[in-house]
This record gives structure tokens, C-alpha cells and sequence, in this order.
């Protein structure tokens, strides 16, 4: 059972994936304010108008306003919009350029501290990339494949210099100067197509994110001369020795077009004037202490690995350190059909500062109760395959029903056991708004839990923003926003799936699959 988005569900993945491929379920790569009425946006305006998370739930899902190009168009510059935690962890921000001729150049800048203001050296990147097929893992991504060309590094002191000569001399001997230091500020081939040896997999480097991408755009604010692109490139191993071989499922961090980002987007000028002997240095900025309070929602439709499209709704309780999540999981990519919903509670720890992430903050979470609702009739048929209590009443499930799995100890259909405990990673900020965002720990990339500390997590996942700081009524309101999910259950006439399409053998195969 996972607190932050409960991703042990490689069963009902394995499963919607194989229904949403013989449905009449239309990929939608546009935004369309007409979709399925199942749709959180029509619904949650019935809610009361003071229930100020659901109303940043529901324009979340208004979708008219963004619009996703197939096959996206990259040319250009792009740059991160703040300092990025990797996982190891490692600071970062990226500027990357494509050009019309296929070539890129990506610079990384790479750095000491968690605010990205004193850096450590860079990494230039060149090579050539192909966009191929609309991804038929991730719905709404890209596929690509990629060549390099050159890879290079510039140290930025003297001391980092020392070291990542030492460093790559001991995997790469005699290709980095024969045992002498190199000097800061000089680049240094890791890699070209001339030499015989790859130094940058001392640094457990990979460009694989380019195997994978994805571009929004959206007006802010519904202002027509606010255009902002955003570029969504391939997620990267939680595990760095594992990076290289790795083939993304989900995606990072979103770059910004330089021409068309956020206007209050500071590290995004300054990223954008940056080079390989100029690294940007963000401006400084003090690490808040992490108050898990009041009520927190997603800023967009969430992507996970291994094809999941969610939006979540955390509410904490510092008086007694309870906390309750709502997870509302979808079949797309801008989270229009609902799938099946999950409500969980539980208790979590007092924090404790990391000595490992700076600026990060560790948690144990344990998750005792829980609520699933099937959204669709792809998810309450899969629920009704399974034998015996393992999750819920046996062939008992039907779309837009609620059944409390707690006296099943979760759903094994879900991949969830309770009761369950899991250690966490969390960090806070303030955008440019000043809106307080709270990030958690990144799931491990090999479906796995953090149910050890050994396996507590060294980077975030997209940050919640802070919609109440208050958590009464959060009960309530949950089983408002499923009771509007479920509204105009019986009229969705968008996704009809044709169980006579499946062969015996594929339900062979998923029952043995599900066993």
C-alpha cells in the first residue's frame, strides 16, 4: 500500500492497458470541454462554492485549455523552471536546444546545493534525434530515438576539477589525461565518435529521457497572449547505476519554451542566458520547515510509470497526525475518463531533517483504512474476476459503488496490503504566486515500495499545491466529488468496451497473470 499514489497496481495496469486497446476509447489529443460527462470539470461546479480545493480540482480538468501536439514540434529552446532533484540526489537544471535539422544540444548543469546556486560542473551534449510513433504505452507521448554525438564536461572549481579527474581516470585510465588534474572552466571530452571508450557511464549518464516526450500548451489565464509550452521528456531510473538501461514510463519535471514561458518564471531567464563557461545561479533561497497541515491537491493530471494518469487530494491533521488521501485515477492523459478512485487514511510520524536529501524532510506514513470505487465497467469487471475476500465482497462490484477493502486487508487487485508502512521523503516552497507546494518522494522505478528505510526516496514527485489550511470537511468533500464522479455513470456512452473481443486465451493469460 503506498501513500503517495498507491503505484503497486502493475495487475489493473497490465489489465486497463489490454481493455483500453480493444475499447472505443478515443486517444484524445486535444483537449475537448465536451468530453466524457464522467468528467470531475462539469461535476465538481455542483459542489458548494466554498470548497476551494475541489474548485482547483475542477479547473485542474478543464482541458479546453490545453492543447498537446501529435507528433510534437521541439524546435527551439527549453529550460527548466526551477532547481531539479535527481535521484542520488542530484541538483540540476537543463537547457536544452533542438534544432530544424534533427540536432540537439543539451546542456546540464549540475550542482552542490538544493537551491541550484553554487555549481560543480556541466555537461555538454550533442547528437541527433528522431521522432518516431505515438507511444502505445504512455497515451499522449511520443516516442523517439536518439544518437550522440559528443559528450563533454566542464568542472567549475578546482576542487571539482581534482576529483572528477580522479573520478573517471579510475573507470576511464589514460583517456582523461594520464593521472594529471584537469583545470576548471576547460571542457573535456567524455565521449565522441572518435574514442574508444565511454567515460560519461562513470557518471552513470544517459540521455534516454529523449526516448520519450511530450508537449503541451496553454494560454494562462485564458489570456491569448500568454502562451506557454511546456516539454515533457522521459523519466529517469529512481536507481543511477540502472539509468542507462532504462526505457521511460513516465515523465520528468516539465522544461519551459524559452519564446513562451511563464512570465514569472525567474530561473527560466536566467537559465536561458546560461552556457557551458556560464552556469545559471538561481537566486537564494531559505529550505521551509515542512508543516504537514491543511489540504493539498494536484496542479495538473499526473503521469506515473507504467501507465497511470491520476490527480490526488491529501488532507493532514497536525493535531492528531492523521492524514487522508483521495486518489482519482484515468484511462488518459488529461485525466477526462475516470477509472476507479481510492480513499485512504492512516497515521504519519513527526519529521525528521534528511542527512542525505538536503532540504528534505523524512516521514513514516502507515495506511490502515481504505475505500475503492470502480469508475468504469473495464475496472468493476476486473474487481469481479477475482476469487474469495481479497478485495472487497466477492463479485459484488459495480461502477460508481464505494466498498470499504479494509476487513480484506486492501486489494489485491490493486496490489495494496494493509496494513502498510512506508518511508517517506518530503520537501516544501513557494512558487512565484506564493502558493506553498508540497513535494513527495518519487516512486521507485521497478514498481517496488519504500516500505524499508534503505528504500526511502532521493527525489520528488510533481509537487501538490497547498489549497486550505484548514483540513475540516475533508471527509465530506471527498464523498461530494465521487458522488458528482458518479453522477452520470450510467450515461458514459464514450467507452464502451466489447468483452467479445477477448480472446479465451488473453483471459488465460490474465488470470494466470492476476495469480
Amino acid at each position: 500500500m503506498s501513500f503517495s499514489t498507491f503505484i503497486g497496481v502493475h495487475v489493473s495496469l497490465f489489465l486497463i492497458i489490454i481493455i483500453n486497446g480493444i475499447g472505443e476509447c478515443t486517444l484524445l489529443h486535444y483537449a475537448d470541454s465536451r468530453s466524457n460527462p464522467l468528467s470531475l470539470e462539469k461535476n465538481v461546479g455542483r459542489l458548494p462554492k466554498d470548497f476551494q480545493c475541489h474548485h482547483m480540482l475542477k479547473h485542474l480538468h478543464n482541458g479546453a485549455r490545453i492543447t498537446v501536439q501529435m507528433p510534437p514540434n521541439i524546435e527551439g529552446h527549453w529550460v527548466s523552471t526551477s532547481c531539479e532533484v535527481r535521484p542520488g540526489p542530484e541538483f540540476i537544471t537543463r537547457l536544452y536546444k533542438f534544432y530544424n535539422n534533427h540536432t540537439f544540444k543539451a546542456y546540464q548543469f549540475y550542482y552542490k546545493d538544493n537551491h541550484c546556486t553554487t555549481p560543480t560542473y556541466t555537461l555538454v551534449i550533442r547528437g541527433k534525434l528522431r521522432l518516431r510513433q505515438a507511444s502505445w504505452i504512455i497515451r499522449g507521448g511520443t516516442e523517439a530515438d536518439y544518437q550522440l554525438h559528443r559528450i563533454q564536461i566542464i568542472c567549475h572549481s578546482e576542487l571539482v576539477a581534482k576529483e572528477m579527474s580522479q573520478r573517471l581516470n579510475r573507470s576511464c585510465r589514460g583517456v582523461v589525461g594520464g593521472g594529471v588534474s584537469w583545470e576548471p572552466n576547460v571542457s573535456f571530452d567524455l565521449w565522441n565518435e572518435d574514442m574508444g571508450c565511454d567515460c560519461s557511464r562513470a557518471l552513470n549518464f544517459a540521455m534516454h529521457e529523449l526516448q520519450l516526450m511530450r508537449v503541451e500548451k496553454q494560454y494562462l489565464h485564458h489570456n491569448l497572449d500568454h502562451l506557454v509550452e511546456e516539454l515533457f521528456l522521459g523519466d529517469i531510473h529512481t536507481e543511477p547505476a540502472q539509468r542507462m538501461y532504462y526505457r521511460p514510463s513516465s515523465y520528468q519535471a516539465a522544461l519551459q519554451n524559452a519564446k513562451n514561458h511563464d512570465h514569472t518564471c525567474i530561473a527560466c531567464r536566467i537559465i536561458y542566458r546560461s552556457d557551458e563557461h556560464h552556469p545559471p545561479i538561481l537566486p537564494p533561497k531559505a529550505d521551509l520547515t515542512i508543516g504537514l497541515h491543511g489540504q493539498w491537491v494536484s496542479q495538473r493530471c499526473e503521469v506515473r510509470p507504467e501507465v497511470l494518469f491520476l490527480t490526488r487530494h491529501f488532507v493532514f491533521h497536525d493535531k492528531n497526525n492523521t492524514w487522508e488521501g483521495n486518489y482519482y485515477h484515468y484511462s488518459d492523459p488529461i485525466c477526462k475518463h475516470p477509472t476507479f478512485t481510492i480513499y485512504a487514511k492512516g497515521r504519519y510520524s513527526r519529521g525528521v531533517h534528511s542527512n542525505k536529501v538536503m532540504g528534505g524532510t523524512e516521514f513514516v506514513f502507515k495506511v490502515n483504512h481504505m475505500r475503492v470505487t470502480p469508475m468504469d465497467v473495464a475496472t468493476a469487471s476486473l474487481l469481479n474476476v477475482f476469487n474469495g475476500n481479497e478485495c472487497g465482497q466477492e463479485g459484488s462490484w459495480q461502477v460508481g459503488v464505494e466498498q470499504d477493502v479494509t476487513h480484506t486487508n486492501g486489494c489485491v487487485a490493486l496490489g495494496i496490503r494493509l496494513p502498510h508502512t512506508e518511508y517517506e521523503l518530503f520537501r516544501m516552497e513557494k512558487d512565484a504566486r506564493g502558493r506553498y507546494l508540497l513535494y513527495n518522494g518519487q516512486r521507485p522505478s521497478d514498481g517496488s515500495s519504500p516500505d524499508r528505510p534503505e528504500k526511502r526516496a532521493t527525489s520528488f514527485q510533481t509537487p501538490l499545491c497547498q489549497c486550505s489550511s484548514t483540513s475540516q470537511g475533508s471527509e465530506r468533500g471527498s464523498h461530494e466529488i465521487d458522488r458528482a464522479l458518479r453522477i452520470n455513470s450510467g450515461s458514459d456512452t464514450n467507452c464502451h468496451i466489447h468483452w467479445g473481443t477477448l480472446s479465451v486465451l488473453t483471459m488465460v493469460y490474465l488470470l494466470l497473470f492476476l495469480s
